[in-house]
């Protein structure tokens, strides 16, 4: 049996109302806020990227794991926003977790899937018997360009796994991938912000890849929407996870717990993860969890988790997820959070 054996979560503290971003360029705040349900994003500090938040996010899976890190023989940082174009995010975390200098470390892009991405490949490792514990991380400090669509929901968020055979508090079933070539999100090198294939987005991208991901897993394994406790997908909003689930036939309280889009945003990399991160927060020994990702170009990894005794054990070892996105929270006026994500440089 191998499965996860630690997690942890990092949000920021800091947050955006859409109001806010709205009143700045003239925009209706009420199509964000009810076309596609959100209210507010997590904004990252001027002094936090993705290996920061994702130092925090392990530390915390190593505490819930309550392993030495230096078993862990591989980390794997899956991102869209890593600090350097040329040099590794996982070196510098898995140095600052106290992890081996024998341990093998990659970063991992795919948009939005980037952070299962690492998970299966650790998984897999793990499953093959070539190390004894695997760090999967999935993070980002997303991109949206001042008054695009995307700024009113472009996040920051990270959640760490750590995989392995011992101690498994989440038994992984089985997983499944789906991928096609569909042009509906891209960032080219030297550019800041990512663009958009509008008519891309939804039917053709994140509705087509990530129902045919679920329905593939699901008919692989013999399960049914009924079969499941939880259910996560990938939020890149609050009403696509939603409108994913209704359509495979899931009832609102088995997405509902996963869903955090409406109050964190777009974590991107960090989105399904983070989701699922709640989940295991709450769930019971014994709970069928979906947990099924996406990401821009295009694609989607599904997996089939069940829980073991051991969660119980675990879940209060490090700040659950929900109480970082509903605890401490510091607003900010749009002036601030244009400096915080460098829209705003300082003239010499």
């Amino acid at each position: 049996m191998a499965g996860i054996v630690g997690y942890g979560s990092y949000i920021p503290r800091y947050r955006i109302k859409v109001e806010e971003i709205a009143k700045v360029w003239g925009t209706d705040a009420e199509s964000y806020k009810k076309g596609l349900m959100l209210q507010e994003k997590s904004v990252p500090a001027p002094d936090q990227d993705v290996i920061t938040m994702s130092v925090e996010a392990a530390r915390r899976a190593l505490s819930r794991a309550q392993i030495h890190p230096q078993k862990i023989g591989a980390v794997y940082v899956g991102s869209e926003s890593h600090p350097y174009a040329v040099k590794p995010s996982g070196t510098v975390v898995a140095e600052a977790i106290g992890a081996t200098p024998e341990v093998h470390c990659a970063d991992f892009e795919f948009a939005c899937k980037a952070g299962t991405e690492a998970m299966f490949v650790a998984y897999g490792l793990v499953c093959s018997g070539k190390i004894q514990y695997g760090l999967a991380i999935a993070a980002d400090t997303s991109q949206g360009a001042p008054g695009d669509a995307l700024e009113f929901s472009a996040a920051a968020g990270a959640a760490a796994y750590i995989l392995g055979t011992e101690n498994v508090a989440v038994e992984i079933e089985d997983t499944y991938s789906f991928c096609t070539d569909t042009p509906d999100f891209w960032r080219r090198e030297y550019q800041h912000y990512p663009e958009h294939g509008g008519r891309f987005t939804g039917e053709p991208a994140y509705f087509h890849h990530t129902l045919s991901s679920a329905q593939g897993i699901m008919k692989r394994s013999g399960t049914k929407p009924e079969d499941f406790k939880y259910a996560i997908f990938h939020q890149p909003n609050g009403k696509f996870p939603m409108l994913a689930a209704q359509k495979l036939g899931f009832k609102r309280e088995q997405w509902e717990d996963g869903r955090l889009s409406p109050t964190l945003g777009n974590t991107y990399s960090g989105a399904s993860p983070m989701g699922l991160s709640a989940v295991l927060d709450k769930a019971a020994p014994g709970d069928l969890i979906l947990l099924v990702s996406f990401g821009s170009g295009a694609g989607s990894d599904g997996f089939i988790l069940r829980t073991t005794d051991r969660i119980k054990d675990i879940q209060g070892k490090a700040p659950k997820t929900k109480q970082q996105l509903d605890c401490a929270k510091r607003y900010l006026d749009y002036g601030t959070y244009a400096k915080f994500r460098g829209k705003i440089l300082k003239a010499d």
